[in-house]
């Protein structure tokens, strides 16, 4: 395995979580992060109007429904409406989870009218110059976030030299994450007969920072009208989301044989936990570009139920769940000023330490405190 060497704290965190992954891995139910790509301000591919960000995501869920037929599989998606997840949060929701499996489903697109067909992609190095526009295509969401210069550390997604100099924090992955690729490259030629690109390595971000086997599957290409038809029916739909889910559990079985542990309790409860966070970061209005105010009241490790005797009369209860940890939060508005007079109320409750947060583009703040009468 090779250290990033700009962040070693990072290759430490890597290094804790496969070797986590390695004795979980054999004795917990298979655990499967399913990607949208794309979504809200960010609609990926649009020709002859189709639309990526709908097409990955209604493809995404049917392969979700496949899957949760089977008891061994646990289902996380990254989003399940048309919401924006930065790139950086997607792969960590899979590394919280310690999942086996992280699939990305997307659409393709290039100028010329005429390409067409289905390939997968594996976290790789690749100079072909058609890899390198799709890494630039999947990588480009990255310009639409806040701070992306220094969350990315410098990574340009236009340039090349950027693409090729992303390492490779998962080789151990490279085998399973090219088995499954294959297996659901496969499916789609001998199943559906649709035209095969390959399995191809290439330098993506969302690829990289997960630390379980990954794949990045491009569907076919919107830009090729007949294709693109296909992918935007509920039929075609439901042909591809087979395909990938099929893949899926022959991987699995292969893998982990064909009965898993589902008696795990505590893995239920961090998967729940990880679900209600999920929720939480594709709050529409937390992902809109303006802010949100509430009143943070207390955090506690305890879950309660969000009813106004718990919180002292209070309605209009919320909660996130970040750190192991559970943050009780009172009202909510865009106005700081009615915030404030939420924050007062909430002390006259009896939440003496209660204060103002601010939540924009999916992150949770805390206001600089004012002298606040508690009269």
């Amino acid at each position: 395995m090779k250290f990033n060497s700009k962040n070693p704290l990072l290759s430490i965190i890597v290094m804790l979580v496969l070797c986590n992954s390695v004795f979980s891995q054999k004795n917990h139910t298979f655990t499967i992060i399913l990607d949208a790509g794309h979504g809200g301000k960010d609609p990926g591919n649009s020709y002859h109007g189709y639309k990526e960000k709908e097409i990955a995501l209604k493809t995404t869920l049917k392969v979700g429904k496949y899957l949760e037929k089977d008891k061994d599989f646990k289902i996380i998606y990254t989003r399940t409406s048309d919401v924006f997840i930065e790139l950086a949060n997607r792969p960590k929701v899979a590394n919280k989870a310690n999942a086996n499996l992280f699939v990305s489903i997307h659409c393709n697109s290039v100028k010329n009218f005429g390409p067409s067909g289905t390939e997968t992609f594996v976290m790789g190095l690749s100079r072909a110059d058609m890899n390198l526009e799709v890494a630039k295509n999947e990588n480009s969401v990255i310009l639409l976030e806040d701070n992306y210069k220094e969350k990315y550390q410098g990574f340009d997604p236009k340039k090349p030299e950027s693409l090729i100099g992303l390492t490779m924090m998962q080789e151990e992955n490279l085998n399973s994450s090219i088995n499954l690729a294959t297996k659901i490259q496969d499916n789609f030629t001998s199943n559906l007969k649709r035209n095969s690109r390959g399995v191809k390595q290439q330098p993506l971000w969302v690829l990289d920072a997960a630390y379980m086997p990954s794949v990045l599957i491009e569907l076919g290409f919107l830009s090729n009208k007949e294709e693109g038809a296909f992918l935007n029916s509920d039929a075609g739909q439901e042909k591809m989301a087979k395909q990938i889910a099929d893949a899926i559990i022959n991987y699995k079985n292969e893998y982990f044989g064909d009965g898993l542990n589902t008696s795990n309790t505590n893995q239920r409860e961090d998967i729940k936990d990880i679900k209600e966070e999920i929720k939480e970061l594709s709050n529409p209005k937390n992902n809109s570009n303006e802010s949100v105010y509430k009143v943070q009241l207390s955090a506690s490790s305890k879950k309660l139920k969000l009813t106004p005797s718990n919180f002292k009369g209070l309605k209009n209860i919320s909660s996130t769940y970040t750190n192991k940890m559970y943050k009780y939060m009172y009202g909510e508005t865009t106005d700081i000023e009615e915030a404030r007079k939420l924050q007062k109320e909430a002390r006259r409750k009896g939440f003496a330490d209660a204060f103002v947060v601010v939540i924009k583009d999916g992150r949770c703040e805390r206001v600089s405190d004012v002298v606040v009468n508690n009269n």
